[in-house]
């Protein structure tokens, strides 16, 4: 399983360099999994820089995955690795969210960077 952070999305869809990094798990939506979470910073930035339309079609875009809520349980235990990892929230839920599908994370977060089962590729 895997999941693209708001990040990957963003470089993506923005045709970014990186955007070849995310290529392999966008491609297989079979597998990939896509915490709500990440829908709110993605809807958030694409509505900043361009149109409302561009947003919601990036929501539908990632629809494609299995979109996961943040249930109680994963939440407590996003609490408890933002804590430990000193991490800001959407990561931490996006890391919860990850161990509890034994997902990969696929980023340009320098936040991640670290982190096992992340795979984690510089801006460029």
């Amino acid at each position: 399983m895997n999941i693209v952070d708001s990040s990957g999305w963003l470089a993506y869809f923005a045709d970014e360099p990186n955007a070849k990094h995310f290529l392999t798990p966008l491609n297989d939506s079979d597998s990939l999994i896509v915490p709500t979470v990440t829908i709110y910073e993605v809807f958030k930035v694409v509505l900043r820089e361009s149109s409302e339309n561009e947003a919601l079609q990036a929501v539908v875009a990632m629809g494609k995955g299995m979109v996961v809520d943040l249930s109680a349980s994963m939440a407590v235990a996003a609490a408890k690795i933002s804590l430990e990892y000193k991490i800001p929230m959407p990561d931490s839920i996006i890391l919860a969210t990850a161990k509890e599908f034994e997902a990969t994370i696929w980023t340009q977060d320098s936040d991640f960077k670290n982190i096992e089962g992340v795979r984690y590729f510089p801006r460029k």
